[in-house]
């Protein structure tokens, strides 16, 4: 398996979280899309859209899309939940990040790191999204330990790395005390710190 990505992206890093969990052999190509390496007629024969994180499975397949990515290499495994309707959930979670996570919390971060914007120069949608976005998952986590089930799942994956890096978008995550209790417990299940 090959993993086409740029370990700058949370999107990315899902993926790359994943397969070292679950132990899955793969080779790491970097892809820098600051340099348009996402727009060559080689890579778009990969991935249509044009975006990373791709995979592309020794039988010459590609799948992109990270929380696909993220269910398709889980699959089987005991980061997807058992119960069904707990995984309707991981779902939910799953689309939720991409929809109403990604797009501001990622974004705000894009600015400051990749554009050089400054803390004040990021759009005031962003800033106010992506912390509506981080107040939601205190509350979802508050008195738990993982958001589905009792142990880590897809929709942790998920959400964990732009949630770890949302201070690189000027999110401060020292009011959101559980946020911050499951990230370590992740990270620590991840065996990344």
């Amino acid at each position: 398996m090959r993993i086409f990505g740029d370990l700058g992206s949370g999107n990315c890093q899902k993926v790359k979280l994943t397969a070292d969990y679950l132990r899955l052999p793969y080779e790491w190509i970097a892809v820098d899309t600051m340099k348009g390496e996402t727009r060559t007629s080689a890579f778009l024969a990969r991935n249509p859209f044009g975006q990373i994180p791709v995979v592309e499975f020794a039988d010459g397949r590609h799948l992109a899309q990270s929380n696909a990515i993220v269910r398709f290499l889980a699959r089987d495994s005991t980061l997807i939940p058992e119960d069904d309707f707990e995984l309707a959930k991981a779902d939910e979670l799953m689309f939720w990040e991409q929809y109403s996570h990604e797009p501001y919390v990622a974004v705000a971060r894009f600015q400051m790191v990749y554009l050089g914007k400054s803390e004040a120069e990021r759009e005031a949608r962003l800033v106010e999204r992506g912390d509506k976005a981080l107040d939601l998952m205190e509350r979802l986590l508050t008195g738990r330990q993982y958001f589905v089930g009792d142990r880590l799942s897809v929709a942790d994956i998920s959400l964990l790395p732009y949630t770890r890096l949302a201070h690189e978008g000027g999110f401060d995550l020292m009011p959101r005390k559980s946020v911050r209790a499951w990230i370590a417990r992740c990270e620590q299940d991840l065996r990344l710190s």
